[in-house]
C-alpha cells in the first residue's frame, strides 16, 4: 500500500473514530469505511477520497477544489452521488474533515443514524 492512502487511512479513522456503527472494507480498489452499514468514504490509490454524497448536491460539490466524478473503471461514471476528491486537495485537515461531514450528513439521512 502507498505512503498516501495509509497516510489517509490513518486520517479518517482518527476522525471516524467515535461513530457508533464502524466498518472498514476493501472495495473499489481501496480501503472502505461504512458507517451504519452504508459506504460512506474510501481511500484510494495515491491518496484519493471516494466520497458518497447526496445527489441532489452532487453538482454543488462537483465544483469544490479538486472534486471530481467518481469513476468506477477509465470511463464508468459511478453516478450522481459519487466524487471522487484528490490528494493534493485533502492536505489541510479542514478540507478532509468538511468532505467527512458532507458524507456522514447523508449517510445520517439515509440510514436514521445519529450521533
Amino acid at each position: 500500500m502507498n505512503h498516501a492512502k495509509q497516510e489517509l487511512i490513518e486520517r479518517i479513522r482518527e476522525r471516524l473514530a467515535g461513530e457508533p456503527v464502524l466498518r472498514e472494507v476493501s472495495m473499489f480498489g481501496g480501503h472502505s469505511f461504512m458507517v451504519n452499514e452504508k459506504l460512506l468514504v474510501g481511500a484510494l490509490k495515491e491518496g484519493a477520497l471516494l466520497v458518497h454524497v447526496a445527489p441532489a448536491n452532487h453538482a454543488e460539490l462537483l465544483l469544490s477544489p479538486g472534486a471530481g466524478q467518481a469513476e468506477m473503471g477509465t470511463g464508468r461514471s459511478m453516478g450522481p452521488g459519487w466524487i471522487q476528491v484528490d490528494a493534493a486537495s485533502l492536505e489541510k485537515d479542514d478540507a478532509l474533515a468538511s468532505w467527512l461531514g458532507t458524507a456522514l450528513e447523508f449517510n445520517r439521512a439515509l440510514t436514521g443514524g445519529g450521533r
